[in-house]
């Protein structure tokens, strides 16, 4: 018979190679250093979250991230790049992109299901702040725990797996086999692991209370063909620094929260 689609075998499920990155240091994430050094309840940014863009530092880590691509050490540049819609995964993209670490026609796809998880009305508190206007969603955070918290108007991580599902149901139906980039949050990452790993909340958790993800790090899964894995994802790398440190480039280690200020 024709015009039958032949099925895909279980390897062609994945990408090739599937790489995590979280977007270089933002300008959201210096001005929350300051305002929790400073004791402020209020992280003073004149703009939304969306907009935060890169840090000059940030800059400079994502173009050690390109320059690491370009040089050969992973072995092959990425064929599909997909990033978060907020400034600061989109600069990271395109600074990785202008330093040679993709094909400089290579088009950057933006997808909303990469976005940080939303914070709704915690947006723009420090943790102090929080505590100060917030006390009864300190409370529901405190007994319900950072997987399952959902603050009004905003995300629990499982809201942000939700999407993270469907995100890579649409990998899987048009990039399996090919070598697949992603440039997002910390969140992000964490809940891709959950997910790809088949991970339980306690194990997440415990790898997010281990160490904050550092700004432009690497997180890379290549395809078993082994069989043994049955077509699955390996994780081979994990919150990896090294283009930066060849570089002499300082990594950061910020975590991402509440950075925008509130009108």
């Amino acid at each position: 018979m024709t015009g039958l689609r032949t099925l895909p075998q279980p390897h062609e499920r994945w990408p090739e190679v599937l790489w995590l990155i979280r977007h270089g240091q933002s300008a959201g994430n210096v001005a929350r250093d300051a305002a929790d050094a400073a004791g402020d309840l209020r992280i003073a940014l004149d703009r939304r979250d969306v907009d935060v863009p890169l840090s000059a530092l940030g800059c400079e880590q994502a173009r050690a991230l390109g320059h690491w691509f370009a040089s050969g050490e992973e072995g092959a540049r990425p064929e599909v790049i997909l990033a978060s819609p907020y400034v600061r995964a989109v600069q990271t993209a395109e600074i990785f992109r202008e330093a040679g670490g993709c094909d400089p026609d290579l088009r950057i796809c933006i997808d909303e299901r990469l976005r940080e998880k939303e914070f709704g009305i915690l947006d723009g508190l420090t943790t102090l702040g929080i505590h100060h206007y917030q006390p009864d969603q300190a409370e529901f955070r405190r007994v319900l725990g950072k997987f399952y918290h959902r603050p009004p108007g905003g995300e629990s991580w499982v809201d942000v797996i939700f999407r993270l599902r469907a995100l890579l149901d649409t990998v899987s139906l048009h990039y399996a086999g090919k070598r697949v980039m992603i440039v997002a949050h910390q969140v992000v990452v964490l809940c891709m692991r959950y997910i790809v790993e088949h991970l339980s909340e306690a194990e997440i958790l415990a790898i997010d209370k281990a160490g904050d993800i550092a700004n432009c790090a690497i997180t890379q899964y290549r395809l078993d063909r082994s069989g043994k894995g049955d077509g699955e994802l390996v994780l081979e790398h994990y919150n990896m620094v090294a283009p930066m440190v060849r570089e002499g480039t300082e990594p950061t280690r910020e975590p991402d929260r509440m950075v925008a200020a509130r009108g």
